[in-house]
């Protein structure tokens, strides 16, 4: 039912835009042509080519990719099965990787088998690569070592750094592949020294023969954009990088699964910490962390309530707290005289943790933070003008990057709400460039 309603949708997105708004034909012709070509080869690219003909060359289907072989990390969902979907039909040697991983609740064996099928459907290739081992040693216990030490660290980014654009990379090209692939949306740009070309997704061959440098841009689909994730990719790991699918957006990743006929179609997007799966956070902390009983106190110094462990709770968290005593503390008769109560701050080695009321309260923002494990895309530090933010999908905001002694922080041009330590700052260019259709993600480090 959803492929048929994708479907629907599509056809007369289709019929409104040639009749309404009149696409560009030059822009499209050569990719239509090419398509019609294939069109015997690969009955589901017919049935995708008017979609794609609406947003021009976005997979590059003329790119000349002959002999050029790919590793996909196939994560049994829907965005790396049309990675590896578009990669091939451009004429890459695909090959399909599950990379197993420390898991809780057995959901990687599902999410291994509907890689398989995928794998299977496109006559490519599949094998399996086992890092539980190492996903434990730096992703997991990284997370369990912040929460210990009061920090909120961020799971999603060391995996992306130490096992899929690091383990996996290594593997795939001691094994004889070009480059890797993954199912983020995120945009790749390589740079030659004269002019700006868009690859996501291809490598053209005249940069064969000539230097360039790789820039990672945020994603066409806003809502799903993954560049915050991707801040600690060096060059050396992005030359070597493809993103099939940053230049569409979600509908469009959904409709050609359909239209492909692949198996994950209408499977459901993984949601929270991948490893945990349906363990909730606290649950699985306290196999590691003892728990705690401690004061919960007001920005002024009085205790209202109490709490199982500082280390379990976040900045920005209202749940989760005792808080039966905070009305009798505060002077106050009724539940309702009261807003409601946010963490700004907590101190593990005290074991407390303090709350500010009402969520426009200044305790919990800050203007400025100060940065740990920086790392810059494809530049080098400067003091400039950014755009940046503190949290995934969190709406980005002006800030001044900059140096103090040997300290890199970044100065918000407004005060933010929530930031967390351990938590990562992402920073992008504070204009979009029109050449490269995007805002460039100019680097990230770990909030202090």
């Amino acid at each position: 039912m959803y492929c048929l309603g994708l479907s629907i949708y599509f056809t007369i997105f289709y019929i409104l835009r040639v009749n309404i708004f009149k696409p560009n034909r030059d822009l499209i012709g050569r990719e239509s042509k090419a398509m019609a070509k294939n069109k015997g080869k690969n009955k589901a690219f017919a049935g995708i080519s008017r979609l794609r003909q609406n947003y021009g060359e976005r997979a590059g289907s003329e790119r000349i990719t002959a002999g050029k072989r790919v590793f996909v990390a196939m994560s049994g969902g829907v965005d790396s099965s049309v990675a590896a979907f578009l990669l091939k039909e451009q004429g890459y040697d695909v090959t399909g990787v599950f990379i197993r991983s420390y898991n809780l609740d057995g959901c990687a064996e599902r999410d291994a088998a509907d890689a398989r099928l995928v794998a299977d459907k496109l006559g490519i290739p599949f094998y399996v690569f086992d890092f539980e081992e190492e996903y434990k040693r730096e992703v997991v216990d990284y997370m369990v070592k912040g929460y210990r030490e009061g920090r909120t660290p961020n799971p999603d980014v060391m995996c992306n750094k130490h096992i899929k654009f690091g383990l996996f990379l290594e593997k795939a090209r001691a094994l004889g592949a070009d480059y890797i692939a993954t199912g983020h949306y995120v945009r790749l740009r390589r740079l030659p020294d004269i002019f700006a070309q868009s690859v996501s997704g291809a490598t053209p061959k005249s940069y064969f023969s000539q230097k360039y440098r790789s820039s990672l841009f945020a994603a066409k689909d806003t809502n799903k954009d993954q560049s915050y994730f991707l801040w600690t990719l060096k060059q050396e790991q992005l030359k070597y990088c493809l993103f099939p699918i940053g230049d569409y957006l979600k509908p469009e990743v959904r409709a050609i699964a359909c239209q492909a006929g692949l198996p994950t179609a209408d499977k459901k997007d993984s949601q929270g910490v991948c490893f945990l799966g349906r363990v909730a956070l606290e649950e699985f902390l306290k196999q590691y962390i003892p728990e705690k009983r401690g004061a919960v106190l007001t920005t002024d110094g009085r205790e209202i309530g109490e709490h199982n462990g500082a280390q379990f709770y976040t900045i920005g968290q209202r749940h989760g707290l005792d808080l039966k005593e905070k009305n009798a503390v505060l002077g106050l008769k009724t539940r309702s005289k009261t807003e409601p109560h946010y963490i700004a701050e907590k101190n593990v080695a005290e074991n407390t943790i303090i709350v500010a009321e009402g969520d426009q309260n200044p305790a919990l923002y800050r203007k400025e933070i100060e940065l740990a494990d920086v790392n810059f895309v494809d530049s080098v530090f400067r003091e400039e003008a950014v755009m940046a933010r503190v949290r995934y999908r969190q709406p980005l905001t002006g800030a001044t990057l900059r140096k103090e002694n040997s300290a890199i922080k970044l100065t918000f041009n407004e005060p933010q709400k929530f930031v967390a330590s351990g938590q990562s700052a992402v920073f992008y260019s504070a204009e979009e460039g029109s050449l490269l259709a995007g805002r460039r993600v100019l680097g990230g480090g770990v909030i202090k």
